[in-house]
């Protein structure tokens, strides 16, 4: 049979590889998908928008963003563009408006430049620690050039190359740059039959992504949750989750494992919690998914729980004043603390105050403190082991805001008053006065802001009665005010 009908016939045939199912596929893979994309002028404009429409399915089952699937394109051209780059989107929508609105390049078949370009945005890539990649080539195989190189050189750095040819292309070449099994990275199909093969060439990627990695997460001194894939096929099976101490690690040598230490759980499950762990100890655990259809491999971590500290986990300042704080801690823990020790001085610096307080005490007012001024907070609980757990917390006490020191009203016609006061202090912003009058129940009060040079000014039509408040107004608050009625 001829070899080009002989892959032709393998691409456009329904495969029976394990993937993951249409309900998990977007959750089951973590890598990047690298896409070479033929827009010279020899592709067709028809063709272009073909291609542009077939990718868009493609990768629509896939979330996006690191972690999961990261998706870069280049376009094919005489100058190869980035179209966009491995962390340009992390959502479907963004990526579906950019693959379907991108215009077509056009002029020559330049894919060895493409190529090296691709390799400069796996170079620059910031990620610490390469995820599986896959290089996705898709041409009308009309003149790609010297390939054979460039291509090598991206499957040295870990890359994974499949190929697409919507033309008679040359087998040979596309063979010699794909990675095996050529069968399933390889693929020859008209332009209008592109369709039937989306399915095939996502199972292809899927296996080539597919992340199955253990993973720890929310890891405490007596519990962990472990995160990983679903790796079973429909939720079919179960998982076995061992774990236990590290046989390596000193402080193992006196535990003794239970029967908690394998979990069975359901096929569908992606997370599991081990609780009553050892704190400040190694562990090792595996994941073991149990079918009766392949065998997969077993997953497995390790990891530290944290030592176990005793002390503050909230500390907070109220009831400020301008010579005192009261700050507070939580939660009160006095069979395991001895003692609180807190610390405080004036930032940026001061001389340094302490107060030691009983185990059972969860706050304590700071007096004798300088007015408006910030201060640094430090709460230290005292373990009966040596441990120590410190939390520190800024708080700040008020300004010294001076009252006002005299207030009098003068009559000074019918229902006019003339209103004089005296103030003082420092950062004074002004005089806020109000006044209401008595003889009149339903009248609404007035009010008016003067300059802090002000020392009177005159109301009308006050009344009989009338009451008129004059308080001084401070950078932080307003100071304490006097009040007098007008008598006629």
């Amino acid at each position: 049979m001829d070899p080009l009908r002989f892959v032709r016939l393998l691409a456009l045939c329904a495969c029976l590889w394990p993937t993951c199912t249409r309900g998990s596929e977007s959750d089951c893979c973590e890598g990047d998908v690298l896409l070479l994309l033929d827009a010279s002028g020899s592709v067709k404009s028809y063709e272009f928008s073909r291609l542009q429409r077939f990718l868009s399915e493609l990768l629509q089952p896939f979330l996006l963003g690191r972690g999961q699937v990261r998706v870069a394109l280049v376009q094919v051209g005489t100058e190869p563009r980035l179209e966009f780059g491995l962390d340009t989107y992390d959502t479907q929508s963004g990526l579906q408006e950019a693959m379907l609105g991108m215009e077509q390049l056009c002029g020559d078949t330049n894919t060895e430049q493409a190529l090296r370009l691709v390799q400069s945005l796996l170079s620059n890539d910031s990620q610490p620690e390469a995820p599986p990649r896959v290089l996705l080539w898709l041409t009308d195989g009309v003149g790609p050039g010297a390939v054979d190189g460039p291509m090598a050189a991206l499957r040295r750095m870990g890359v994974s190359v499949l190929a697409l040819s919507t033309g008679s292309g040359n087998y040979q070449l596309l063979r010699r740059v794909v990675t095996p099994p050529i069968e399933r990275h390889l693929y020859f199909v008209d332009i209008d039959d592109i369709s039937f093969i989306a399915e095939d060439l996502r199972e292809a990627i899927t296996e080539l992504i597919r992340a199955e990695r253990l993973q720890v997460r929310d890891l405490r001194s007596s519990s962990a949750v472990l995160q990983w894939r679903p790796v079973l096929s429909g939720g079919l099976g179960n998982y076995g989750l061992h774990y236990k101490p590290d046989p390596s690690d000193g402080t193992a040598a006196s535990i003794s494992i239970g029967p908690g230490s394998k979990l069975t759980l359901p096929g569908d499950l992606s997370w599991a919690e081990l609780i009553n762990l050892q704190p400040d100890t190694s562990y090792t655990a595996w994941l073991v998914p149990e079918n009766n259809i392949r065998y997969m491999k077993t997953l497995s971590v390790s990891f530290r729980t944290l030592p176990e500290r005793f002390g503050p986990a909230t500390v907070m300042v109220s009831d400020s004043g301008p010579d005192g704080l009261r700050v507070s801690w939580s939660p009160v823990q006095p069979e395991q603390v001895q003692q609180y020790r807190v610390e405080y001085g004036e930032i940026p610096i001061g001389p340094v105050r302490n107060v030691t307080l009983p185990s059972y005490q969860s706050s304590a007012l700071l007096t004798q403190l300088l007015p408006d001024t910030e201060y640094l907070i430090t709460v230290t609980a005292l373990h009966s082991s040596g441990h120590q757990r410190a939390m520190s917390v800024r708080g700040c006490t008020l300004e010294v805001l001076p009252p006002l020191a005299d207030l009098k009203l003068t009559p000074v016609g019918r229902g006019s008053v003339q209103v004089d006061w005296r103030g003082q202090g420092a950062g004074l912003l002004g005089y806020w006065v109000s006044w209401k009058r008595e003889d009149q129940p339903s009248s609404r009060s007035s009010s008016l802001f003067l300059p802090p040079h002000s020392r009177s000014t005159r109301l009308t039509e006050l009344g009989r009665g009338g009451r008129v408040c004059v308080s001084p107004v401070y950078r932080s608050a307003r100071g304490e005010g006097l009040c007098c009625t007008a008598h006629a």
